[in-house]
């Protein structure tokens, strides 16, 4: 599993299976909705053009339509975003993967932290897996989908 940075507020997540290296790998983006969204629909829209003889790397370059940072270009702290709650870049095995919606915030956060933190506010509230509340930062409404318990 790999996690390439697109942009600062953005990245994908990829799973190589490595008895098919070329194929199209499972992946998921990371990053505020309105960044991601544009995204994922072209992936959507253009999976269809995914070339097995060609890498990874370049079928995301062409069907996403962006070229990706380089190492040249940036350095890895620019894309190591700590998370806003517990001020670390990895808790446990875990990277910050919740964003902040809020274009002017999109402040990261660890699944575990964002979940803590919405629990302890009396104004949030639970509907089965997904939690209503408000980013820690900028108080806009932030939503947490709870696939797992994150702890």
């Amino acid at each position: 599993m790999r996690r390439i940075a697109i942009g600062n507020n953005v990245s994908i997540t990829i799973d190589l299976d490595p008895r098919h290296p070329t194929m199209l790998p499972e992946c998921y983006f990371l990053g505020a909705e309105h960044v991601v969204q544009p995204l994922k629909d072209k992936l959507n829209s253009k999976v269809h053009l995914w070339d097995p003889e060609v890498d990874v790397l370049q079928n995301f370059k062409a069907i996403l339509e962006t070229d990706f940072p380089s190492k040249s270009d940036f350095e890895k702290s620019d894309f190591t975003m700590d998370c806003g709650i517990c001020y670390a870049y990895r808790l446990d095995s875990a990277i910050p993967d919740q964003v902040c919606d809020d274009p002017h915030c999109a402040q990261p956060f660890h699944q575990a932290c964002l979940y803590e933190w919405l629990n302890g506010l009396p104004s949030s509230r639970q509907s089965f897996n997904i939690i209503y509340g408000e980013c820690p930062y900028c108080t806009k409404p932030i939503t947490l989908k709870l696939l797992n318990k994150p702890f």
